[in-house]
């Protein structure tokens, strides 16, 4: 499973495979180098507009360990890519938003192996400098076995795709026709959630699916 975070200044967009051995440590230092090393190419003034990673390694259907273990590991180390990025956008940081998307959601319970297996809504999270800020935006589903989709997974209420249509509309300034026409065609959602140039931080959360079935091959 590969996560993206991605970048706009100025647009990151963040995914880098990850390969050898578990180790925290390593871990961390590789997600902070490549997240500033992307960052300090965005910043120069004939720099990218937009850029991508992939950072992989969040597949855990065995010992997820949320509170201590992988994913509580790979979360701090995506806490510290993000930094990088702030840290090396420097100025440039004011005008760049940061999106982080994943390919599909988690089940909403812990299955045998102490992990989760692939669901269908997940969240997604945007971060920087040029976002009008500390905000969820969400149509919050719930947990009640009746309120899961298969009553197995955290249900969708909003498509990705129109959210990343709003980003680059308001933040890229893409026309909107031709976001309808060419971006995510067969999608109808039309960029309902905004983005505003403004020099706040900024967090979204939504339960998200990619597309009319994000829950990938495995379960």
């Amino acid at each position: 499973m590969s996560d993206l975070l991605a970048l706009t200044r100025r647009s990151l967009l963040l995914g880098v495979p990850f390969a050898g051995a578990y180790l925290p440590q390593m871990v961390r230092m590789y997600f902070a180098e490549a997240a500033g090393a992307a960052a300090k190419f965005l910043a120069r003034p004939d720099g990218p507009r937009v850029g991508a990673l992939a950072f992989d390694g969040w597949d855990m259907h065995i010992n997820e360990g949320a509170v201590k273990g992988r994913l509580a590991d790979l979360l701090g180390a995506l806490d510290g890519a993000i930094a990088a990025i702030e840290a090396n956008m420097g100025d440039a940081w004011r005008e760049t938003v940061v999106a982080l998307v994943t390919e599909f959601g988690r089940t909403a319970h812990i299955n045998g192996s102490n992990g989760t297996d692939h669901g269908t809504a997940t969240a997604a999270l945007f971060a920087g400098g040029a976002l009008n800020g500390e905000r969820v935006i969400a149509h919050w589903p719930g947990l009640k076995e009746t309120d899961l989709q298969d009553k197995r997974d955290l249900k969708p209420t909003t498509d990705l795709r129109s959210v990343l249509k709003g980003l680059l509309r308001d933040h890229l300034h893409l026309n909107q026709g031709h976001l309808e026409a060419t971006a995510f065609s067969d999608s109808t959602a039309g960029g309902r959630v905004g983005f505003h140039s403004k020099r706040a931080r900024h967090s979204l959360s939504n339960p998200v699916r990619t597309s009319n079935d994000a829950r990938g091959n495995g379960r």
